[in-house]
């Protein structure tokens, strides 16, 4: 055991974290490190050891517990006789569809020593910047847990298109955690916490509270290193821990043989207070795991009403339509010199929109029906997008 741990798991006997021990609905993530083996396969004895935490944490019902899992794409290399992660997105699909099984029925198996069930869901961010599938992923997932099932959540990667990925599992539990009204985030892999350097190097110490985003402003998240704070991975964590934290949900980041003290609010890892209030729950998807399908360029009146105003979007204010998209994709709004300043939801195909520039509503209805005296961007499905 290292120092740091050392020092960690004395001082996690001494002080428990308010918020997070009496966490009634948990979203708990975990990283394909913490539960394949070295060559990549599924290690059952890391999966049982997991398990055997959060099945311990939902005993008694205490806590309802949301699993999004990493480690589908590692499991079907070897039977795909893949020694290691391709690079190109078809084989990577072929290897999440006999991973995905694999990893499924490895969690059946372990959770029905403690006669717990199992369900699995599979998102795109397609699915949840849409009105009806959001809908339909949020009722599905209330409903498992209100029939005593345990979720398993992962991105649909059989079918995801480069377009419509999350990128990244981390993020994907922070905003299921958000979709989900979780009390907690719990973020697991292979690192203990953040840390204010490399955290092999001497003089390093773990960021035990992170309150707000000023208190990681000397920390370079993205530089080079082995762990910590020096890792690709550690900068997707620590974006999806700001992402909760800003809709009103606190994180505990570690690794996970950890688990059981996140769970139980003692010292580990990195906590991360909220740091804002929970918004519409399609709005935060809208603006974390939504790709726009093309872009709308706005005149200034219009970026000033939809900045600053709060506004919809009118037929008026807009300058030059982009791209491809049919009525109810993501669009980018973007100001004269290019500038994406907002991001919605927008109700005419790509086709329709160069007939609609400049002109008002009251002129479209009279000239095209009433169905064009309309937003083309209305301000509930709207999010503006800060630099």
């Amino acid at each position: 055991m290292s120092v740091s741990a050392a020092g960690q798991a004395t001082a996690g006997q001494a002080h428990t974290r308010h918020g997070v021990a009496d966490a009634r609905r948990v979203v708990v993530k975990v990283g394909s490190s913490s539960l394949t083996t070295a060559s990549g396969g599924l290690d059952a004895d890391r999966v049982d050891a997991l398990v055997d935490v959060l099945a311990k944490g939902r005993s008694g019902g205490e806590k309802e517990i949301i699993l999004v899992s990493s480690g589908a794409i590692a499991a079907g290399l070897a039977p795909l006789g893949l020694r290691r992660r391709p690079k190109d997105l078809a084989r990577q699909q072929a290897a999440a569809s006999v991973g995905q099984g694999l990893l499924v029925a490895r969690y059946n198996a372990s959770f029905a020593r403690y006669g717990v069930r199992v369900g699995q869901v599979l998102l795109t961010s397609d699915d949840m910047s849409r009105r009806a599938h959001h809908r339909n992923a949020q009722r599905t997932l209330d409903k498992l847990l209100a029939m005593g099932a345990l979720p398993v959540v992962n991105e649909n990667d059989t079918v995801a298109t480069d377009e419509i990925r999350f990128g990244d599992n981390d993020r994907l539990a922070a905003l299921v955690a958000h979709l989900v009204r979780a009390d907690l985030l719990v973020l697991l892999s292979d690192v203990d916490g953040v840390y204010d350097g490399d955290p092999t190097r001497p003089g390093t110490s773990r960021i035990a509270e992170v309150r707000t985003p000023a208190d990681l402003a000397h920390v370079e998240i993205g530089s080079a290193g082995r762990a910590g704070v020096g890792t690709g991975g550690m900068v997707t964590k620590v974006e999806a821990a700001r992402i909760a934290a800003a809709a009103g949900i606190p994180v505990v980041l570690t690794s996970a043989v950890h688990a059981a003290d996140a769970l139980a609010g003692r010292d580990t890892g990195t906590h991360f207070h909220a740091t804002g209030r929970r918004s519409a729950d399609r709005l935060l998807w809208l603006q974390h795991a939504s790709t726009p399908q093309g872009a709308l360029t706005l005149d200034d009146g219009a970026v000033r009403a939809v900045v600053e105003g709060r506004k919809s979007l009118l037929p008026a204010g807009i300058a030059a339509v982009e791209g491809e998209f049919a009525a109810g994709d993501p669009v980018e709004l973007r100001d004269a010199t290019g500038r994406a300043v907002a991001r919605g939801l927008v109700n005419f195909d790509a086709k329709e929109i160069p007939q609609l520039l400049g002109r008002s509503t009251r002129e479209l209805a009279r000239e095209l029906g009433p169905a064009y005296e309309r937003e083309v961007v209305h301000r509930d499905d709207l999010v503006l997008l800060h630099a």
